[in-house]
């Protein structure tokens, strides 16, 4: 009513204001849906197939932050109708009762909040009762904004880190060109004989420093923001995973750099995800928000701390690597070869970084979007930003960290992770992939049909293996001319003819 909620219902509002904008959101809604449809039309033409599962898991996300606030309006006159006693409504706030008493005085002498208004009538019931709404509507009202807000961030922290990622790697790209050269391969004579610690590797990693465990965390703490990849790192360890994981021919062929952005996009799936453990740190970062507890002193800190650990420890595995060489022999034949192993990372789990990386970015964007909630709904002097140095924390530690983390940790991440134990899927291409997967099925399929017959399968008769789809150097004389009798032979040649015809011989030329 108009008298009771200072407001005009439906009932008395003009069918073209409703109409107006009913229309004006759906359209709004619809640019949006046919801009991301455009965007993963996109990624599937140039075959960026992991980029475009990130941007359905940000869809969905968007969808979940989308439903709560859907439950909070439809919550909203339930929540409001849940009383509680003033001295419980009286604790744990996010200003003191003297900015308080202010806040009320300014509201009784300058101009009417109209939410306030509309507030009141949903408070009768509570008033009547001596009592206070556990959330009123302008509450929850402001909730919904923040929402939004968060929403907004995620998205631009996603795309802040990802663009930040591949600028940061594209310096890596002439350092791959220049492995093609004549001038690299004279330089790096595989007969020849040094001392491990007059190597360019060695010379960084195998100094004084970084032979006892706290002065090498001391020393790796400070090697993040000073050249956290230099030239040296990379090519050492684009020379230990090819020696590893691949034939050495295949070292001019093998583009690493692409192979390593290929698994970046690969962890970016990952990185943009919302775990249920960081909705509740969400709630205990608003729980904690209050007066008297300081949190603009050390919840800022929390995500830094985090990503300058994740990278000292990068550096560290670097460095430990380094040392490995020299434990073998002092003397190296050619260029040092690092030696990859899960044990080199905290309980032998390398994704355990990325999930911490994860954390700090979401983290992090959580606390830009509140501080630009509270700027925009409360003003640059309210409670919550009541103090200078609070907000210079706050915009600082947001920058900082996120720029530490998309430029520096997450592409050193990336590149150290390729130090594990396995190798992962994406040494291969889209296509090859494709390819690949194509043939396993049909190779399942054709052993599938000859299991329990005793009849002899000609080799030629076997499916087309993914060296012949994508190259076709083999002819038709060579396939014919082995025969095999059963089909566990079958399986078995299947299976390593996909070993040596992919991984040996088409890993370089496909790159």
């Amino acid at each position: 009513m108009v008298g009771v909620s200072g407001g005009r219902n439906l009932e008395e509002t003009p069918t073209w204001a409703v109409a107006l904008v009913c229309f004006v959101l759906i359209l709004i809604s619809i640019i949006i849906e046919h801009i991301l449809h455009l965007i993963g039309k996109w990624l599937k033409k140039k075959h960026k197939s992991d980029l475009y599962e990130s941007l359905e898991k940000i869809k969905s996300e968007l969808m979940l932050l989308g439903f709560i606030s859907l439950l909070l309006t439809v919550g909203q006159d339930p929540i409001s109708r849940i009383c509680v006693s003033e001295q419980v409504a009286g604790t744990w706030h996010p200003c003191s009762k003297r900015e308080e008493v202010m806040m009320h005085e300014v509201g009784r002498t300058g101009a009417v909040n109209p939410r306030r208004v509309l507030a009141a009538g949903g408070s009768d019931k509570c008033t009547a009762q001596g009592k206070v709404p556990l959330v009123s509507p302008e509450g929850i009202h402001q909730l919904h904004i923040f929402i939004f807000v968060w929403a907004g961030f995620h998205v631009l922290c996603c795309i802040l880190t990802l663009a930040l990622a591949r600028v940061k790697m594209r310096s890596w790209k002439r350092w791959e060109e220049e492995t093609r050269t004549s001038e690299y391969q004279s330089s790096h004579d595989p007969e020849r004989f040094r001392f491990a610690r007059e190597t360019s590797f060695g010379r960084r990693h195998l100094s004084f420093w970084t032979q006892t465990p706290v002065p090498i965390w001391i020393v790796c703490f400070f090697r993040q923001f000073v050249r956290s990849v230099p030239k040296v790192d990379y090519l050492a360890l684009r020379h230990g995973f090819i020696m590893a994981h691949l034939a050495p021919q295949n070292q001019e062929k093998f583009d690493f750099r692409k192979y390593i952005g290929r698994s970046l996009e690969e962890d970016f799936k990952f990185v943009v995800g919302l775990s249920p453990p960081f909705w509740f740190f969400a709630a205990f970062f608003l729980l904690f928000n209050t007066h008297g507890w300081y949190s603009y002193l050390w919840f800022p800190f929390i995500p830094l701390i985090i990503i300058l650990v994740v990278g000292t420890k990068l550096q560290v595995i670097i460095t430990k690597m380094a040392q490995g060489i020299q434990q073998k022999g002092e003397v190296v034949k050619g260029e040092p070869v690092v030696e990859p192993g899960d044990d080199l990372f905290w309980f032998k789990r390398p994704r355990l970084i990325l999930y911490l990386i994860n954390f700090v970015l979401f983290q992090n964007a959580f606390q830009l979007a509140f501080f630009a909630w509270t700027v925009c709904q409360f003003g640059l002097k309210s409670c919550f930003n009541s103090q200078t140095m609070d907000v210079v924390i706050r915009i600082s530690m947001g920058v900082f960290v996120q720029i530490l983390c998309s430029y520096v940790t997450l592409p050193l991440y990336a590149l150290v992770t390729q130090m594990g134990s396995t190798m992962r899927p994406t040494i291969f291409d889209e296509k090859i992939a494709m390819a690949i997967r194509s043939w396993h099925m049909n190779a399942k399929q054709q052993v599938r049909r000859n299991r329990g017959s005793a009849s002899v399968t000609p080799l030629i008769s076997r499916p087309t293996s993914p060296s012949n789809r994508i190259h076709h150097h083999r002819t038709q004389g060579d396939s014919s001319s082995s025969q095999h009798s059963s089909s566990e032979d079958g399986s078995s040649l299947y299976r390593q003819d996909l070993e040596i015809g992919c991984l040996g011989h088409h890993v370089g030329d496909s790159q």
